[in-house]
């Protein structure tokens, strides 16, 4: 190991001054530079679900088009146009929600029906997004703030101009959304403004939302319509189900352009007006994209890496945009009840996001992460419970644990600062204490997990609820701690093992019980229950052997469990063979970590270069998986870094580092973490030693404070596993 050392010292002598170029040049380079290599149209086929429009960092509005068949974001790159909505959700499944006050705008002849166009010649880049609708020559380019989006519709043809509103659309998806009531009307010339609310869709929520549009001249006639009867009248109102909007005419002459600019509000028309003019200074789309464009500099420069190729950088910048668009920043705008503490919404869900995306964020944008959880305390403070999922002021399905447990836990161990952690541990109390009246909305089902000490199969999702129950119990005896007391933290600790109650040494694997303590008669750990998703089954989006890698606090008895180092890294093999490893779903996303658990610290390196460079690329199919508001694409992040966190607590795993050089922005009094590894390729994906801040270091994993305090790791890596990184594990019960 002495000589492996010497080596890493040696070579990092030798590449000092190269690393030091590659550091004046990212330092030089303009803002922008990581911009450049977003691609926003990546996943937007395949099961990626999400969007290619323009929208700012976790804004609200994202102008995006909206197409015949969509997804769940409201787009399919095979259908056609039929405008372009300002509110949608990234990466989801499901029914689907937003899709709000869509815009299309149409030559020629008027028309409210058939609207749907071919496009070509997509641009799409962070705060931007254009293409040309082909039916009737036009481009449309846009922009976005927070709560507005900006428009320029280029018409090619010396026609009628015209644009429509339709304040009832919504992402037209089975099972979706449907508008209840709406009125739009004509206000000024220049200005069409209206109020609509909807019901259902993937919460089934009511939710009311208005809109002012203004365009940047008069127009030279203007009208609203009903169904498909156009009227020349300037106010509708619409009942149930009725799809009204309104229309404003431009001419045959003057200018082919046509810019108009839009504010949304859960508040009022007056609220969506002044957002408009705040945060839209006239009609300049140059200077709507240049802003955005900076709010995306900023965010997307968290992280710089050097080196790579070209897609390989593509599909680290567009992962990291893809981690920071939801949940949305909704301050201002909280219509649910009083409150002073930046609200947001749109969280869906925090099953998904709790595991990758909101420990990234805690990393680069720590004080938004402070506030997304003080917004979590917040609805707990004002309705009762600490949501699951959330979207539009309404709480959605908990999938399966009550994950802002883990959320709590994660911000506290880690330090962030302006969270109210007496009211959150209430939260968290309620949350494993309580059973709760609507369990699928809030909180657990607690009657048999605590009588019991298992969720039985008289309860749906039994066997992953017990999984995740345990570790939230964890979380809730981290956070008990944290805030002077220890009665409770001994209690929760003590149920966080509940899990073992489950395993089944037969099978190698949690397994389904009973009421009565028998376990489910047959159980073949790598066959899903009941299809890939249902909540009725035991295991929930997953098999029996994915689920049973879930125990992140307890991974040193699970490995006991399987019977020792060895076996657990053939148990662990058995999941990667075939097809039985899903890289597209959230409950196996710890497992190629757990090797380094067992000291094969190699067998995780083989692991996740196999997903990073097989299940992720550049291309609209670029994503393994539904993206769920980030959680894949913040896999991705951590693992090309060459760390990922265990959720919850404050250390992370040293994996293998896809770029010869990354830093990242601790965004604390200007503290870099830097992660150096030279020669690391597809065939040199192995550590073979590593030092930190100049100093040796013989394991496979860094605390927070190692990361958070700023230094630099510096990792040798070959294209063999040495011992590195066997002796000391992981932190584990």
């Amino acid at each position: 190991m002495d000589t492996a050392h010497n080596d890493l010292r040696r070579g990092a002598r030798a590449t000092t001054i190269a690393l030091a170029v590659l550091a004046l040049a990212a330092f030089c380079a303009p803002a922008r530079a990581s911009s450049r290599f977003v691609d926003p149209l990546i996943g937007t086929g395949g099961e990626g679900n999400t969007y290619p429009g323009a929208k700012v960092p976790f804004g609200f509005v994202s102008a995006s088009p909206d197409t015949t068949s969509p997804s769940t974001a409201g787009y399919d790159p095979q259908g056609q146009v039929l405008g372009f909505s300002q509110t949608h959700v990234s990466g989801t499944a499901g029914e689907s929600m937003y899709g709000n006050f869509r815009i299309t705008p149409l030559a020629g002849a008027l028309r409210v029906t058939g609207l749907g166009s071919p496009f070509a010649h997509e641009r799409a880049s962070p705060g931007y997004y254009s293409t040309l609708l082909t039916r009737d020559g036009i481009r449309a380019g846009m922009s976005a703030t927070r709560m507005a989006a900006l428009y320029s519709f280029r018409f090619a043809h010396s026609a009628d101009k015209y644009v429509l509103l339709d304040a009832t659309s919504v992402i037209e998806v089975p099972g979706g959304q449907r508008p209840t009531l709406s009125d739009v009307e004509v206000a000024e010339d220049d200005r069409i403004e209206g109020t609509a609310s909807f019901r259902g869709g993937w919460n089934k929520a009511f939710y009311r939302l208005h809109f002012s549009l203004q365009f940047d001249r008069d127009a030279l006639a203007a009208g609203v319509f009903r169904g498909d009867e156009i009227r020349s009248r300037r106010k509708v109102h619409g009942g149930p189900s009725d799809r009204t909007g309104a229309w404003m005419s431009f001419g045959s002459v003057g200018s082919r352009e046509v810019r108009a600019k839009i504010g949304v509000s859960f508040i009022s028309r007056a609220q969506a007006r002044r957002r408009a003019d705040d945060e839209l200074r006239g009609f300049s789309l140059e200077r709507a994209r240049s802003a955005a464009e900076r709010q995306w500099a900023e965010a997307l420069g968290k992280i710089t890496v050097d080196g790579g190729s070209k897609t390989e950088r593509t599909t680290f910048y567009t992962a990291l945009y893809h981690s920071q668009l939801m949940p949305h920043d909704l301050r201002g705008e909280n219509v649910w009840w009083r409150s002073g503490v930046p609200h947001y919404e749109d969280y869906f869900t925090l099953w998904d996001t709790f595991r990758t995306q909101h420990p990234l964020l805690t990393l680069i944008q720590p004080r938004r992460e402070a506030e997304m959880v003080e917004s979590l305390v917040d609805t707990y403070r004002n309705t009762g419970w600490m949501p699951d999922a959330r979207v539009a002021g309404r709480n959605g399905n908990t999938q399966v644990g009550s994950n802002g447990d883990v959320l709590v836990a994660d911000a506290l161990v880690k330090g962030l600062r302006g969270i109210d952690y007496p009211t959150a541990f209430r939260a968290l109390v309620r949350n494993g204490e309580r059973t709760s009246p609507k369990a699928l909305e809030y909180g657990r089902e607690l009657a048999d997990y605590k009588s019991l000490g298992y969720v039985s199969l008289r309860e749906g999702r039994s066997a992953s609820r017990t999984l995740e129950y345990s570790y939230d119990d964890f979380a809730i005896a981290i956070v008990a701690a944290g805030v002077g007391r220890p009665d409770v933290a001994a209690l929760f600790l003590a149920r966080s093992h509940n899990w073992k109650n489950l395993w089944d040494p037969s099978t190698r694997s949690i397994r389904p019980r009973h009421p009565d303590g028998r376990f489910l008669a047959t159980l073949e750990p790598h066959q899903p229950f009941g299809g890939h998703e249902g909540f009725a089954a035991p295991f929930f989006e997953g098999t029996p052997r994915q689920y049973s890698t879930f125990v992140p606090h307890e991974v040193a008895r699970l490995i006991e469990k399987v019977g020792g180092d060895d076996a657990f890294g053939t148990w662990l093999d058995e999941l990667f063979t075939g097809n039985r490893y899903d890289p597209g779903n959230e409950p196996g996303m710890l497992a190629p970590y757990l090797y380094i658990h067992a000291g094969r610290p190699d067998r995780t390196a083989e692991r996740v270069r196999n997903v990073v460079e097989n299940a992720y690329a550049p291309g609209r199919g670029g994503l393994p998986g539904n993206d769920d508001a980030g959680a894949l694409s913040s896999w991705y992040v951590w693992s090309a870094l060459g760390i990922f966190p265990n959720a919850g607590q404050p250390f992370y795993y040293i994996g293998s580092p896809l770029f010869p050089r990354a830093q990242v922005d601790l965004s604390r009094g200007g503290r870099k973490f830097v992660i150096e590894a030279p020669e690391t390729s597809a065939t040199n994906r192995y550590v073979q030693a590593a030092a930190l801040n100049g100093g040796p270091i013989d394991r496979a994993w860094l605390t927070h404070q190692e990361v958070a305090g700023g230094g630099t790791l510096t990792l040798k890596m070959g294209p063999a596993p040495t011992g590195w990184g066997r002796a000391e594990r992981p932190p584990s019960l």
